[in-house]
């Protein structure tokens, strides 16, 4: 595959700071989509009737199904078509997935209405990625990435805080109504400001033969592939923490309103990690950074583990939130590292390589969550076990996508 050092970078048009904030605002609807949610869950399966605690917690995990089938759609799209069509369209999608979800009857169409979402909030996802590799390479991309993580890590910290007071105010569906709003302010925004990052000659028409050998290319491409893998496995691992964290802080350890804040406690380590990772990139280099997270998160694994068993399943409140807390900064550093690693081969094919890169990771980290959080009943004991297996196993892909 052709090194992406030969292809013709996009100039920047707007100021570091602005760009920063509009490529962090348009990744972190995903976020958004998720954790305002968190403190409604038992709100809304009482009023929808879920049938179960699993149904509940499946309208967190079937969200990165229904992205991984829009990424695979805007991967191509963005390439042919370019990448404002992309987000534009993608917000419009998941606008509409947004008002089915405030409308919904049952937690049959509550999930329709999330697949919806997923699908639309795939456009900004991968195109914004796409936008951000037009202009920047290397290590340089890297800081970009990890500046634009340092700032919507505060989607995550604040959102089930927003969530908490909107359902304190009005009702579950009103969390709807604020992701209508940000919305259309984040597309207007976009829509004046950001111009189009792929040239004319640049763009790819989209052709099912041609989009199958690019796939080929993509699929047979060693280090992509195995950095994917392992970002799909360390997502899986934490996607089964998030799917989970309202039953975890609020029934395993009797939080009540304040799970919001405790949630935030532990995202702000992955925020703190980026901030690390900002200073630390251009000088040690991504693989290296990588390398030393890796250790650092499968050592995490073990020691929760550990501690789970010493207090027979359910360690104390403040042992949970310290031992996330450092396991998480780890992975913090590892999320930004990969996926920048994995699109470094490239080139013009950033578009599909995004959607390939997110959709395979995305369809692989879901059923890794659904699995692990099948066994979560009573205690954590699934959390730790499955933290260390799949972290051991996403070593195991980057020694692969970083052999000789």
């Amino acid at each position: 595959m052709r090194d992406s050092s030969t292809t013709t970078q996009a100039s920047p048009t707007l100021h570091i700071v602005e760009f920063i904030a509009l490529m962090a605002l348009l990744t972190s609807f995903v976020a958004l989509s998720l954790d305002a949610m968190l403190p409604a869950l038992n709100q809304i399966g009482e009023a929808l009737q879920a049938d179960s605690l699993q149904q509940v917690h499946l309208t967190i995990s079937v969200f990165f199904v229904g992205m991984g089938v829009g990424q695979l759609f805007f991967g191509p799209f963005a390439d042919a078509m370019g990448r404002r069509a992309a987000i534009l369209l993608g917000l419009v999608i998941f606008a509409l997935g947004t008002v089915v979800c405030m409308s919904a009857t049952s937690m049959d169409m509550l999930i329709v209405g999330r697949i919806i979402q997923a699908i639309g909030v795939s456009g900004p996802r991968i195109a914004s990625m796409a936008i951000i590799r037009d202009i920047y390479v290397g290590d340089a991309m890297a800081r970009v990435m990890s500046f634009i993580m340092m700032v919507f890590i505060l989607v995550p910290m604040l959102a089930p805080i927003v969530g908490q007071l909107v359902l304190n105010a009005f009702s579950w569906r009103h969390i709807f109504t604020l992701f209508l709003i940000m919305t259309i302010v984040v597309g207007c925004w976009f829509f004046a400001r950001q111009p189009e990052t792929l040239r004319k000659d640049n763009r790819r028409p989209f052709r099912w033969k041609k989009l199958y050998a690019s796939c080929l290319r993509i699929f047979r491409n060693r280090t992509v592939m195995g950095y994917t893998v392992a970002m799909g496995c360390i997502f899986g691992s934490f996607l089964s923490y998030l799917s989970a964290s309202q039953t975890i802080f609020q029934t395993f350890y009797q939080t009540g309103d304040n799970f919001p804040y405790y949630f935030a406690a532990l995202a702000f380590a992955v925020g703190l990690a980026s901030f690390f990772n900002v200073t630390m990139v251009m000088r040690v280099g991504m693989k290296r950074l990588c390398r030393i997270a890796l250790y650092g998160v499968i050592s995490f694994s073990l020691i929760f583990t550990a501690l789970i068993h010493q207090w027979q399943g359910l360690p104390p409140l403040w042992v949970t939130i310290v031992t996330m807390f450092c396991g998480f900064f780890f992975i913090g550093i590892l999320f930004g590292n990969l996926n920048a690693m994995a699109m470094q081969p490239l080139g013009n094919m950033a578009g599909l390589g995004a959607a390939i890169i997110g959709s395979f990771s995305s369809l692989l980290a879901v059923p890794i969550a659904i699995s692990i959080d099948s066994y979560i009943h009573t205690t954590l004991y699934p959390i730790g076990v499955g933290f260390m297996i799949f972290m051991s196993l996403a070593f195991l892909a980057v020694n692969f996508a970083e052999r000789d």
